[in-house]
């Protein structure tokens, strides 16, 4: 990364010229030295930091008013700040990908979830959830496990990883990952009661965790349209008994 580098090439600077041209002592040299490093790498971070906010929260405002084209353009855009810091091209890609996979552009988000922060606990979700649905089942299981170890307190993440594990027939395994959500998150009431549904051999119990888990499309269009159907239904009937 070019903050990184242009911090050490200071640094390195300074404790020649502090060592070899005024001859403080070597500690002296390495302290001073430090302290550039530091002071460097934390105004260009700043101010790297300060340009992709004056990209980010204009193309996030873009995309929540579903200007998606916008949005996502400028959002690629900042990409080009992606080697002055770490992490930061990992997230702009998580972003992007995440926009695509929720419009249903499964194959455009691909690429970009492929690249995206590990530590994004939602888009490492649909990375894994599109290695299931192209059956690459190993893949599938080393993104939830990376997941898992860098987000240990997403309950709807182990809730996930189980659903994914029973639709490709290792109810089993996805007992035994449940088993150990609720051991993260012992009060969590949504993970105890799935995984008393996948022992009595009965189907997972998304519902509870509402907006969260439709993101990632894995409920049929006619469930959906059920849900959306009841919903209305019930809106009806409060309506009438008012």
């Amino acid at each position: 990364m070019y903050n990184l580098l242009i911090s050490a090439v200071a640094a390195i600077v300074v404790l020649l010229v502090v060592t070899l041209a005024i001859h403080l002592p070597w500690w002296a040299g390495v302290l001073i030295a430090t302290v550039v490093f530091l002071a460097c790498f934390l105004l260009i971070a700043r101010i790297i930091t300060k340009k992709l906010e004056a990209i980010m929260e204009p193309a996030m405002k873009d995309i929540q008013a579903q200007r998606f084209e916008k949005g996502i353009r400028d959002l690629k855009s900042a990409l080009k700040y992606g080697k002055w810091q770490i992490y930061v091209e990992s997230q702009i890609n998580s972003a992007i990908g995440m926009v695509y996979f929720v419009r249903r552009e499964f194959q455009t988000a691909f690429p970009y979830l492929e690249k995206g922060f590990f530590k994004n606990w939602v888009t490492m979700g649909m990375l894994a959830v599109t290695y299931m649905k192209r059956n690459k089942h190993d893949q599938m299981k080393q993104t939830f496990e990376k997941a898992v170890m860098a987000s240990p307190k997403e309950s709807l993440l182990w809730a996930l990883y189980g659903y994914c594990l029973n639709e490709i027939g290792e109810t089993v395994k996805a007992c035994e990952v449940l088993a150990k959500g609720v051991a993260k998150l012992p009060g969590d009431e949504n993970l105890k009661q799935n995984l008393e549904l996948l022992r009595e051999g009965k189907k997972m119990k998304m519902k509870g965790y509402g907006e969260m888990w439709l993101q990632f499309h894995l409920e049929s269009l006619a469930t959906l349209q059920k849900q959306q159907m009841a919903a209305m239904g019930g809106g009806r009937r409060r309506f009438i008994r008012k």
